[in-house]
């Protein structure tokens, strides 16, 4: 009875199947390298990557089986709408194919697994939420403590009269007080700001909803797009999770599973090196980031690592 009730358990985690969404805009031989990884992993799982063709071309050996590109693609800048119009257009790509997965991940170049297929498949089957989303809510209180997202997001921007050729801050007004910010933005008791990590995991569910909402309310993606027009307010970090999180018809993990290692003060993360392996493999993370090109040797180590554990599907 024990036995067969192990087995059914195997066969319920091997049910759960995991595709990925994969965001590139570089000629970087480390997206030939983790498509390598994620196909030998997850046993050819289906994979769509937005790779921005206006920054460069494909690199080279990336046209794998099972692997498609959105075409055709967005033109991205950092901390512009386009990274989350590119982001939206890979899910909506992957749940369109006829193997459209039960979850997905939300990946990088940069980004590398540090946990068997085995692992991410028993979280996602035994989780009982739809998304892992690390986020945090921005509110009245954050004038104060989170200034730089308070003015990013729950601010009004409107022209400063008189400046036109005005550089930075100079160029804009910005409306903070809740009384007007009420009215003019989407934001409310209700409808909560977030922000947090871009990159994410989810499933079907979640992306189906995540999809139906930007394509039914855009409000929100207005909002965004005018506050940028004055200055970059990296919308990545903010426009999905805070559709995912105000959604009471999903359930979301707080922790999103990725190992990245923040410098104070720094917009990126440290790249991670063989001295990060330890807390790497600590931290119960799914994926690490970042890597570069210069990361042949902690990459070569946790190939290793999978593959002693076992890479295979099962």
């Amino acid at each position: 009875m024990m036995a067969g009730r192990g087995l059914s358990c195997v066969r319920f985690v091997m049910s759960c199947s995991v595709g990925f969404v994969i965001l590139n805009h570089q000629p970087t031989p480390l997206l030939r390298r983790l498509l390598e990884r994620l196909r030998v992993m997850f046993d050819g799982p289906p994979i769509v990557c937005h790779h921005d063709f206006s920054k460069c071309g494909l690199p080279e050996g990336v046209r794998l089986p099972g692997v498609s590109f959105v075409s055709p693609s967005v033109q991205t800048g950092w901390g512009l709408f386009s990274i989350v119009e590119a982001s939206l257009l890979g899910i909506e790509a992957l749940f369109r194919r006829e193997d459209a997965p039960d979850w997905f991940v939300l990946l990088s170049a940069a980004d590398y697994p540090l946990v068997p297929a085995r692992v991410v498949r028993e979280t996602f089957a035994s989780a009982g939420v739809d998304a892992f989303v690390s986020a945090r809510e921005v509110n009245q209180a954050s004038r104060r403590t989170d200034r730089l997202n308070y003015r990013r997001y729950l601010t009004y921007r409107l022209p400063r009269p008189g400046l036109p050729q005005a550089e930075g801050e100079a160029r804009f007004l910005s409306l903070s007080h809740p009384w007007l910010t009420r009215w003019l933005t989407p934001f409310s008791g209700d409808f909560r700001c977030y922000f947090g990590s871009q990159w994410f995991s989810a499933n079907r569910h979640a992306a189906e909803r995540l999809l139906r909402f930007h394509r039914e309310r855009p409000a929100l993606a207005a909002h965004y797009l005018r506050q940028e027009r004055f200055r970059s307010i990296c919308p990545d970090e903010s426009y999905l999770q805070t559709i995912l999180l105000n959604d009471r018809g999903l359930r979301i993990g707080a922790d999103n599973l990725r190992y990245m290692d923040w410098e104070p003060g720094s917009p990126h993360p440290r790249v991670l090196t063989a001295a990060h392996l330890p807390a790497m493999l600590a931290s119960g993370a799914h994926f690490g980031r970042k890597f570069d090109t210069g990361s042949g040797a902690v990459l070569d180590l946790l190939d290793r690592h999978l593959d002693a554990r076992g890479h295979s599907a099962g």
